[in-house]
């Protein structure tokens, strides 16, 4: 069997979904990991999880967890390296409010037989889940989202290191969306599709498994909205995939979304970046001259956050905070 961790941050109170998944973890021998942030309470010390306070993440990550913003949520970021140094080759990273469906642990392959789509700059995904209901992921441009492109699907095999999965409920949606269409909103059951090199579309970090050779592309940046930071993230991820034969893999749902309060407004502001600077974002990354290999990952993050930061869309401390996790990564490895 694979080995596989589960991660999460959170600053609530132990919910019924964290129950459900520190019962999901034992049950399967799977290390659980959860990342405290100043708000958190002490009352994780009482699960049976790797619950790793601030103490704890300044102590064994003493640079990178310092460099990190308190009450973020990129203090998931020391969630993923406890995972990796606890050997895990498989990651499923979710979140405090999604329940985990009965196939949440079912992604155990990245190389696997499907339909891989082609035809479009910017597909969306979520089309290829519902029969005919208005929907498209968090970050997705708006300008595109009427967009009527013949879209072309073969089958083959394909490499998929990083494997989105869908939430019912409350999908993952942007802030517009939820201020005009109705939900709750349940995707159908279907088929994994892939998406072909230089196409592109948003993923998120609400229920996303990730295999080894991907795990240093799990960093999520801190000096953009906490809206952008897991959209940004999936640009330059999906960029850095297809100098290494890999797909970006979307597959039906895994969890069903109770979604903690949310201030709508505020969320919108967070994500205006995105629609300012989606389509920006992606015509540099598709321009830059990345090198091929999975050795060379870290390198082609330095070379696509430094042109991201030339055109102001992250601060320069990013590139800090950059080197202090590529360090961490030099220290577990």
């Amino acid at each position: 069997m694979v080995k596989t961790s589960i991660v999460v941050t959170t600053i609530f109170e132990p919910n019924e979904v964290i129950h459900k998944l520190v019962d999901i973890s034992c049950k399967n021998n799977i290390r659980f990991f959860i990342a405290g942030d100043k708000k958190t309470p002490n009352s994780y010390h009482n699960l049976d999880c790797n619950f790793m306070p601030l103490t704890y993440q300044n102590k064994s990550y003493q640079k990178f967890s310092q460099s990190l913003p308190l009450n973020h949520y990129v203090r998931k970021n020391i969630s993923y390296l406890e995972s990796f140094k606890s050997g895990a080759e498989r990651i499923i990273e979710t979140d405090d409010d999604n329940y985990p469906l009965e196939n949440f642990l079912s992604r155990t392959t990245e190389k696997l037989e499907c339909d891989v789509v082609s035809g479009s700059q910017w597909i969306n995904a979520y089309k290829f889940f519902t029969d005919d209901k208005i929907i498209w992921p968090r970050g997705y441009p708006l300008e595109k989202i009427k967009d009527e492109s013949t879209l072309k699907k073969d089958n083959n095999f394909v490499n998929a290191p990083i494997q989105q999965g869908l939430a019912n409920n409350n999908p993952d949606v942007d802030a517009i969306f939820r201020m005009v269409y109705q939900l709750p909103f349940v995707f159908n059951e279907t088929d994994d599709i892939a998406l072909d090199e230089f196409c592109w579309c948003p993923f998120n970090s609400q229920v996303t498994t990730w295999f080894k050779n991907a795990f240093p592309l799990m960093y999520l940046p801190s000096t953009c909205t906490f809206r952008m930071t897991d959209i940004w993230r999936s640009f330059i991820a999906q960029r850095i995939l297809w100098e290494n034969q890999s797909k970006l893999l979307f597959h039906s749902a895994s969890v069903k979304q109770k979604r903690n309060e949310h201030n709508l407004l505020k969320d919108f502001k967070d994500e205006v970046p995105g629609y300012q600077n989606n389509q920006l974002i992606i015509d540099y990354l598709t321009n830059l001259k990345l090198k091929k290999g999975w050795n060379n990952t870290i390198d082609n993050m330095f070379t696509c956050y430094e042109k991201l930061i030339s055109i102001k869309i992250f601060e320069p401390k990013e590139i800090e905070i950059l080197t202090n996790w590529s360090l961490a990564l030099e220290d577990i490895y």
